[in-house]
C-alpha cells in the first residue's frame, strides 16, 4: 500500500474524467499483477469512505455522479429522509422500499429519482457507506432452538429482527442484550451474536443504557484523557493565582438543584451607590484544558454533558467536573468573572471581565433559598443567616432584570418540565412536574445577563467566537396560529406584529381567556431551533441582539470556546486564534451534538414514563389535548406529565374529520369536536416500550 496512495488514484480519476474499469485504472497507473490486489483493497477503502462508487463494471467518483452523501433518518411512520452532508441541498424523501437494507442513522449514497416535484425530492439508497451502529441493544422475543434467540432492536426506528447465537447462555424473554449484527438471512432478518447481557427491560438503569447505545452517548473516557486529568493538581496553588483578582473575601454562593455535583457558576451581589454590582464567577476550565490536548479533543467530540434520571455522562472526567473545576464551598477555585454594574432601576451601566480566584461561602439549593427567602421558615433563615442579606439584594436585582427583559419582548414559556423521582425503598418511579421557585429565576436572570454582556464585549472587540443564535419564528406557522386564534375570544385582541414582544403579549393575554395551553404550544412549535454560529444573527426568543453561552464550561464545549476568546480579548497571549472556517465547523458540530443530547434526554423520559404507567393501566386521569392528527389525538396528563394517544379507531360514536387549519377533529354525524387545549378525561389503555407509545381511551 506504501507504493500506491489514495491521492494518486483520486487524481487519476479526476484526470480521466469518466467512470473507469479495474483494468483501465491498473493500466493507467502502470501497475503490475502483484499490485492489483493492493489496488482492489485501496478502491474498497475509498468506497468505504464514500469517495468513489462501484457499479457492475466500473468505478466512479461520487462527486461526478448524480448521488449525494447523506444520513438516513427514519421517521416513526416508517418512511425516511436522506439528510445531505451538503447543507445547501434539500432533504430527500426515501420510501421504505428504496432503503436497500439501510438502517436509521446510516451514512448512505442516495440518488434522486426523476419526476417527483414538491417540497422534498424523492430518492433511493444506492449504497451504504457506513453503518451508524456496530452494536445494537435488542430485546429477546423468544427462543429459536438450543442457543438461538429471536430478538428485536430496542430502537423503534429499526424495523427488522435478529436471530442471535448466545452459546450456552439461557436468555429469558424480555431480556435486553447488546448484539452484533452479522449477515442478512432474508428481508428484515439478520443473524448476530450476543456481546453482553444488559438486564430486564423494565429496569430504569437498563433503559438508560439502551438510550446511551441508541444515541451513541460516550460512556468511557480513553486512558490518555484520564491520564491527563490525573496529572492535574488536586487544588490550585499560588502559581495559579498570578495575574488574577483575589475575590476570596466576597460572599460568593452557588445555587443549584439538590442532586447537582458540578458547580460551574457562583454569584455575589453588593450595593454601589443607589445601584448594585453583580459578580458572576464561572469556573475557569480553560486554565486547565488547553487547545489540542487529549482532554480538549475528547470534550469537543462529546460536545456537552448528557443528563439522565439516574446518571450523568460528563464532558470532562470527574476529577475536573466534580473536583478541580467545580466551585465547591470553602476551597479556592479559579474563575472567569463578569462584573456588571446596574443603576437603581436595573439598567446596566458598565461591565468588566477578568480572571479571578474565589472561595464559595455556601453551596445552596433552590429549595433552601425558597424556604429561607420566600417562605421565611425560621430554621432555614437561621441556617443562611450570613448570606441572606446578599440573597435579598440578588432577589431585588433579578426582579428588575426580568421586568426589563419582558419589556423588550423576551418570550417566557411557563411550561412544566417532567422530573423522574425514584423511591429508594421499593425502587418505584414517579413522574412529576419539576418544582420551580424564584430562586431558579435569580440564577437564570444572572446567567442571561452575563452571557449577553460577554457577547457584547467580544463583538465590540471583533473577536472570533461562538454566538448563540435563534432565528425568527416560522412565518407560515405563525400565520396559521393567528388565523386559528382569529376565530376565538382572542380574535379582536390579536397583536398586529409578529415580533417577540407581541408573541409574549399574546401568551399573557391567552391566560385571561383560558387559551394559554393552546397559544403556548403553538407559539412554541413555530419557534426555530437555537444553534451556535460564528456570525451574529441575534436571538429571537430572548429579543437579544447579541448573545452567547459563557456560564457552563464544565458541561458545554461552546462555553469553553467563549472563555478562550474572552481571554484572548483581554490580552492573554497564551490563547490560540481560531480561524473562521474552523469556528464554523465547531459550531455545526456542537449544534448537532446538542440535538443528540436533547433527543437522548427526551427518549429516556419517554421510557421512564412508560415504566411508571405500567402500574397505572385502567386508571383514569385528567388531561389536555396537546396535538392532533388524522388518526387520533395526543393527550398530556395534568398530574404526572405523561403524554399518550387516543386513537380514532377506539372512538366508535362517529367518523371524524381532521381540520388542520382549525386544529381540531370533528364528527361528521354528531358534530362532536376534539380540539387543541381541550380538557378531557382519559383512561390508560396500554403502554408499549418497544414502540415507545402510551395508548389512552376516552373515559
Amino acid at each position: 500500500m506504501s507504493k500506491l496512495k489514495q491521492k494518486t488514484v483520486l487524481r487519476f480519476f479526476k484526470a480521466m474524467n469518466k467512470p473507469l474499469s479495474l483494468r483501465e485504472i491498473s493500466d493507467g497507473l502502470n501497475l503490475n499483477k502483484k499490485d492489483k490486489g493492493m489496488l482492489r483493497d485501496l478502491l474498497k477503502s475509498l468506497a468505504d469512505k464514500g469517495l468513489i462508487f462501484n457499479t457492475r463494471k466500473t468505478w466512479c467518483l461520487v462527486d461526478e455522479l448524480p448521488v449525494q452523501k447523506a444520513v438516513l433518518e427514519v421517521q416513526r411512520s416508517g418512511v425516511g429522509f436522506a439528510i445531505p452532508f451538503d447543507k445547501r441541498r434539500k432533504d430527500i424523501f426515501i420510501h421504505p422500499r428504496n432503503f436497500q437494507d439501510a438502517w436509521h442513522g446510516d451514512t448512505i449514497l442516495v440518488a434522486t429519482l426523476p419526476g417527483k416535484k414538491g417540497k422534498s425530492p424523492e430518492g433511493r439508497v444506492v449504497r451504504i457507506v457506513e453503518r451508524a451502529s456496530k452494536l445494537l441493544p435488542v430485546k429477546v422475543i423468544k427462543p429459536m432452538g438450543p442457543g438461538f434467540f429471536l430478538t428485536r432492536p430496542a430502537n423503534p426506528r429499526l424495523d427488522f429482527s435478529l436471530v442471535l447465537e448466545a452459546g450456552k447462555e439461557d436468555l429469558e424473554r424480555n431480556t435486553m442484550v447488546v448484539a452484533e449484527p452479522l449477515e442478512q438471512m432474508e428481508t428484515n432478518l439478520w443473524s448476530g451474536r450476543v456481546v453482553r447481557v444488559i438486564g430486564q427491560e423494565h429496569d430504569l438503569n437498563v433503559q438508560e443504557e439502551i438510550v446511551k447505545l441508541n444515541h451513541k452517548v460516550p460512556t468511557v473516557f480513553p486512558a490518555g484523557v484520564l491520564k491527563e486529568a490525573d496529572n492535574l493538581p488536586a487544588e490550585p496553588g499560588k502559581k495559579d493565582f498570578k495575574g488574577r483578582r483575589d475575590l476570596r473575601n466576597k460572599t460568593f454562593v452557588t445555587i443549584d438543584g439538590g442532586q447537582a455535583k458540578d458547580f460551574d457558576d457562583a454569584i455575589f451581589v453588593e450595593p454601589e451607590g443607589q445601584g448594585l454590582v453583580l459578580y458572576v464567577a464561572i469556573a475557569d476550565v480553560s486554565h486547565y484544558v488547553h487547545p489540542g490536548s487529549k482532554l480538549d479533543q475528547e470534550a469537543m467530540a462529546r460536545g456537552n454533558s448528557y443528563y439522565f434520571p439516574l446518571s450523568v455522562e460528563p464532558m470532562f472526567p470527574q476529577v475536573l467536573s466534580n473536583g478541580l473545576c467545580s466551585l465547591n464551598p470553602d476551597v479556592p477555585r479559579l474563575v472567569m468573572t463578569a462584573q456588571l454594574h446596574f443603576d437603581s432601576k436595573g439598567n446596566i451601566k458598565k461591565s468588566s471581565f477578568y480572571p479571578g480566584v474565589i472561595k464559595s461561602k455556601k453551596r445552596l439549593t433552590y429549595a433552601q433559598v425558597n424556604e429561607a427567602l420566600y417562605l421565611e421558615h425560621p430554621e432555614a433563615a437561621r441556617e443562611l443567616d450570613h448570606v441572606l442579606p446578599m440573597l435579598k439584594k440578588a432577589d431585588s436585582l433579578a426582579r428588575q432584570l426580568l421586568e426589563i427583559r419582558r419589556r423588550r419582548g423576551s418570550i417566557d414559556f411557563d411550561l412544566p418540565e417532567p422530573e423522574v423521582l425514584l423511591n429508594i425503598l421499593d425502587g418505584g418511579l414517579e413522574i412529576k412536574a419539576r418544582t420551580r421557585n424564584f430562586a431558579h429565576q435569580i440564577i437564570e436572570e444572572f446567567m442571561l445577563a452575563a452571557n449577553e454582556a460577554v457577547a457584547r464585549f467580544l463583538q465590540e472587540k471583533e473577536s472570533m467566537f461562538l454566538y448563540r443564535v435563534h432565528p425568527p419564528a416560522d412565518k407560515d406557522k405563525l400565520d396559521s396560529l393567528f388565523k386559528l386564534l382569529a376565530n376565538t375570544d382572542l380574535g379582536s385582541k390579536l397583536p398586529k406584529e409578529r415580533d417577540p414582544r407581541s408573541l409574549q403579549k399574546l401568551i399573557d393575554l391567552s391566560r385571561e381567556y383560558d387559551l394559554e395551553f393552546l397559544v403556548s404550544r403553538l407559539v412554541l412549535r413555530s419557534m426555530m431551533q437555537a444553534r451556535y454560529s460564528p456570525d451574529n444573527e441575534g436571538h429571537f426568543g430572548l429579543a437579544s441582539d447579541s448573545y452567547c453561552h459563557f456560564t457552563s464550561p464544565i458541561r458545554r464545549y461552546a462555553d469553553l470556546v467563549v472563555h478562550r476568546a474572552l481571554k484572548m480579548a483581554l490580552g492573554d497571549g497564551i490563547q490560540i486564534k481560531t480561524r473562521r472556517k474552523s469556528m464554523k465547523n465547531i459550531a455545526e458540530s456542537l449544534s448537532s451534538l446538542e440535538r443528540v443530547a436533547m433527543q437522548a434526554e427526551r427518549e429516556i423520559m419517554k421510557r421512564a414514563t412508560i415504566i411508571f404507567l405500567r402500574e397505572k393501566i385502567g386508571q383514569s386521569y385528567a388531561g389536555v389535548v396537546s396535538s392532533l392528527a388524522d388518526f387520533g389525538f395526543w393527550v398530556e396528563l395534568e398530574d404526572v406529565l405523561a403524554e399518550g394517544m387516543v386513537r380514532l379507531s377506539n372512538i366508535h360514536d362517529d367518523y371524524y374529520l381532521f381540520r388542520p387549519e382549525k386544529q381540531d377533529l370533528i364528527g361528521k354525524r354528531t358534530g362532536n369536536r376534539f380540539y387543541l387545549g381541550q380538557k378531557i378525561q382519559v383512561k390508560i389503555n396500554d403502554v408499549n416500550l418497544d414502540r415507545l407509545e402510551v395508548d389512552f381511551t376516552l373515559n
